[in-house]
């Protein structure tokens, strides 16, 4: 059956008013997601060698690295875990999840494209994402209407209790995420804390100088977008980065790393032949048109070339757990409109729903 819209969280303020709105107004899918993980670390147990206990005490060595580059965001998800009557080192775990089962976990399905005016019907900058996760976790899937004190509003997805980092704020600058794995991991301060850095930003230098942030864990690939039609592709490692523009008004990337020099930081290039093939079907498919509109944007991400590895992904229940993902939400941004069309779910069943940023 076809999911509903997602669920709108509106929140606002102090990081203690923002963190206590949200635990209260997700306290149930909050709990649910520390279920759901802690399932599965027991079904992985044997391939993982992690207990729950054992992750709390992982958690903790990144802590002080994410308290000391963003105090705002570490206060925010204390409250919400007082907001949802649980304990903030599960919610801790939740938030440090890829770094510590050590980039086990193959979450390889997502997609990001980014199109200026030159390539859309009514001239507007547009972006698509298909977010691709555990499965178990698509029941959690909601947006953020969010207004901090001091910072750009902002829009974004997230699901459970993760630190919000895909989406656009108010100063008309958008971030998609898409998981890389490089071999340079170290302890630091995990992915979601420094994207989520980025949603403050209010120029695109800013935004990438924040996705490259001193001392952290490893990196995703951070596609960066303003409404003026600049797009930034700017690929992460713990130690390293690399930045692309842009090429005739277009931008793709998946799971892998594009350039030469992040390339060679690349563990397992082999398992990624997937991610390859989603990169050029997307890139073939968008360069079809110099008119899309939101429903050829739609029809992209609902593309099952290569099923179920596509760029609507879906899940193979004979996946080693570890494996396991799918599409559970879609989005296209119209930065231009300041609105986000989502779908909750994979997209190719289920409708997009259109929200707006309204600060």
């Amino acid at each position: 059956m076809a999911n509903p819209p997602l669920p709108l969280v509106r929140i606002g303020g102090t990081p203690r008013e923002m963190g206590l709105e949200l635990g209260r107004a997700r306290k149930d899918s909050i709990r649910h997601m520390i279920t759901n993980v802690q399932a599965f670390l027991e079904e992985t147990y044997g391939q993982i060698r992690l207990s729950w206990p054992e992750a709390i005490l992982q958690a903790h060595k990144y802590l002080p690295f994410a308290q000391e580059l963003t105090p705002r965001y570490v206060e925010e998800l204390r409250f919400a875990a007082e907001g949802a009557d649980v304990s903030f080192d599960d919610l801790m775990v939740l938030n440090c999840l890829e770094a510590i089962t050590t980039d086990a976990l193959h979450l390889l399905g997502c997609t990001t494209f980014a199109l200026t005016e030159e390539h859309t019907a009514e001239g507007r900058v547009m972006i698509g994402h298909n977010e691709d996760w555990l499965p178990a976790d698509e029941s959690d899937v909601f947006l953020l209407h969010a207004e901090p004190d001091g910072e750009p509003g902002y829009l974004a997805m997230t699901y459970g209790a993760l630190v919000p980092n895909i989406g656009f704020n108010a100063a008309g600058i958008c971030q998609c995420c898409d998981s890389v794995y490089p071999t340079d991991v170290r302890i630091g301060v995990p992915r979601v804390f420094v994207s989520r850095a980025v949603l403050a930003a209010r120029t695109i230098s800013s935004a990438i100088t924040a996705a490259i942030a001193p001392h952290r864990a490893a990196g995703y690939n951070h596609v960066l977008v303003h409404s003026s039609g600049e797009v930034y592709n700017v690929e992460v490692s713990a130690r390293h980065f690399a930045m692309m523009y842009a090429q005739a008004g277009m931008l793709v990337h998946t799971n892998h790393y594009l350039s030469r020099r992040m390339a060679r930081l690349e563990n397992d290039s082999q398992h990624l032949i997937g991610s390859r093939v989603r990169y050029f079907r997307a890139t073939r498919l968008l360069r079809r048109s110099h008119r899309h509109d939101l429903n050829s944007l739609q029809g992209i991400l609902r593309d099952h070339v290569n099923y179920p590895n596509s760029i609507c992904s879906h899940e193979a229940i004979d996946d080693n757990p570890l494996d396991r993902q799918k599409t559970v939400c879609s989005l296209i941004v119209d930065l231009n409109e300041k609105q986000m069309h989502a779908a909750w779910g994979a997209p190719c069943q289920n409708e997009y729903h259109t929200y707006r940023l309204e600060v």
